[in-house]
């Protein structure tokens, strides 16, 4: 594997939300008819991450969420992303997706969709994989999504561009900053305290300060009950759920098991193309 090439990997359908809804401008076709600002803007704000937030090129990789893929979560908790409605205006995005992936496949970049998985359990496992593969190498997760906090490590990093300059790389001193907990505490601590992107509510009078206290020092879960912090009113609000909270982690955790269609190469991927070419070679404009 030739040294030092990193990792680029793309939460993809978090890239096309973010393009089709915080692009600075509309891209529209030339008879004005179709909105293609979500396929532009997911070439443009890629680009851009690559060229300002990486060193050197990276080997880059898009995963997208499989269609059933929040099926088994759902199954276990119905509240699981159901805060999430697929109105006419978040249907924009889904619907670039196949152009997205056919320019993706004509231009020669890797992209995986699992039809029965989760992006995240996806990335996961690839961060997996690659820890197996080569340790020492760099990877970079860009998404929005704070759950992928749970996976960084000195090598490991999120990555979020939509974060000031000077903040978009998160390793483990940036959640032990901000959050007061260790990537690894990241499920128990969002069970605790709740989770709003992924509709899970978390123990009702305990927010981000006194689930990171009551984790200090590196518990989880299964040690907290015996650990004495919990006393008064706080002992009653988590017992009183706290099979409810052991579940929450679980939809909260990543799987690191999936069988995957396509592994990391370890060679960097050719420079992305400009997104008005994009557009042009899918014959959108």
């Amino acid at each position: 594997m030739p040294a030092g090439v990193p990792l680029l990997l793309v939460d993809g359908h978090n890239l096309l939300w973010r393009a089709a809804f915080g692009f600075p401008a509309a891209i529209l076709s030339r008879d004005k008819t179709r909105d293609l600002t979500a396929e532009f803007g997911f070439f443009a704000l890629l680009r851009v991450a690559i060229r300002e937030e990486l060193s050197e090129p990276p080997e880059v990789l898009v995963v997208f969420d499989g269609e059933h893929g929040a099926a088994e979560r759902k199954d276990s908790d119905a509240d699981y992303k159901a805060n999430r409605v697929l109105d006419e205006a978040a249907l924009k995005p889904l619907r670039a997706i196949p152009h997205v992936q056919r320019a993706l496949t004509d231009y020669g970049i890797a992209w995986i969709e699992i039809d029965t998985a989760e992006a995240d359990d996806v990335i996961a496992t690839l961060v997996k994989v690659t820890r197996n593969q080569d340790p020492e190498r760099h990877v970079r997760i860009m998404s929005g999504d704070r759950d992928f906090y749970q996976l960084v490590d000195d090598r490991v990093h999120a990555l979020n561009t939509v974060m000031k300059r000077g903040r978009r790389h998160i390793g483990p001193a940036e959640v032990a900053d901000r959050y007061g907990v260790t990537p690894d505490q990241w499920p128990d601590f969002c069970a605790l305290k709740g989770d709003s992107a992924d509709n899970i509510p978390g123990v009702k009078g305990i927010g981000e300060g006194t689930a990171a206290k009551l984790l200090a020092g590196g518990l989880h879960l299964d040690q907290l009950l015996a650990s004495g912090r919990l006393t008064g009113a706080k002992k009653t609000k988590v017992t009183d759920v706290w099979e409810q909270v052991l579940a929450w982690r679980d939809l909260i955790r990543m799987r690191t098991d999936l069988d995957l269609p396509h592994h990391p190469t370890g060679h960097p991927t050719r420079e992305l193309p400009k997104p008005a070419d994009v557009i042009e070679k899918l014959g959108l404009w």
